[in-house]
């Protein structure tokens, strides 16, 4: 069952030391949309939804081994301050800022996200683990569309996996009829 389109209204909880705690929200008036078979999603995610059909209710447990995996330590650089600096040597503090979440790239151009840590005189430290790493993650919700996926929602959805589209991320979206994701940060993507 690939290419279907699919939205769904969801509440996602995080579970750390057996606590429960809401980590995002797609309400049904901005439900997330995902293409399966095109690797968007956690793939426990879309084999759980794609087991059900239009109008059902959802509610089921990604262990973090099929989530994001364990925490790794080595994953939290502390990094010079000046990389955030801007060519007058202005710290970027609009951007740079504990508990942000940011975009960087390699030396190969690739892109990936880091939480902003503690900032000191001269270092920031970036944690590079996704935000959901070490925890066993609670679907709940709705199931609003499923159908096969046009061709013009493929194209929309490969161009936002590719960085085209969505502002990059977080933040600003594209409007829906556009083939933008349905939330911030973080829903669900692999």
């Amino acid at each position: 069952m690939e290419n279907k389109y699919i939205t769904v209204a969801y509440k996602l909880y995080a579970v750390t030391d057996g606590e429960k705690e809401l980590r995002e929200e797609a309400p049904a008036s901005h439900p997330f949309q995902f293409i399966s078979g095109i690797g968007y999603t956690l793939e426990r995610f879309e084999k759980e939804i794609l087991a059900l059909k239009k109008g059902d209710n959802f509610n089921f447990t990604i262990p973090c081994a099929e989530a994001y995996g364990e925490r790794d330590e080595d994953n939290v650089r502390q990094v010079p301050k000046s990389m955030f600096c801007g060519p007058d040597g202005k710290f970027d503090s609009d951007n740079i800022f504990e508990g942000n979440i940011i975009m960087l790239n390699d030396a190969e151009g690739h892109q990936f996200y880091a939480n902003v840590g503690e900032i000191t005189e001269d270092k920031v430290v970036l944690d590079l683990n996704h935000p959901h790493a070490g925890k066993d993650l609670i679907f709940e919700g709705t199931v609003m569309e499923m159908r096969d996926a046009t061709n013009k929602e493929m194209e929309s959805i490969l161009k936002l996996m590719s960085g085209e589209g969505c502002g990059g991320g977080c933040g600003e979206h594209e409007a829906e009829e556009d083939g933008c994701c349905g939330g911030g940060c973080g829903h669900c993507h692999s």
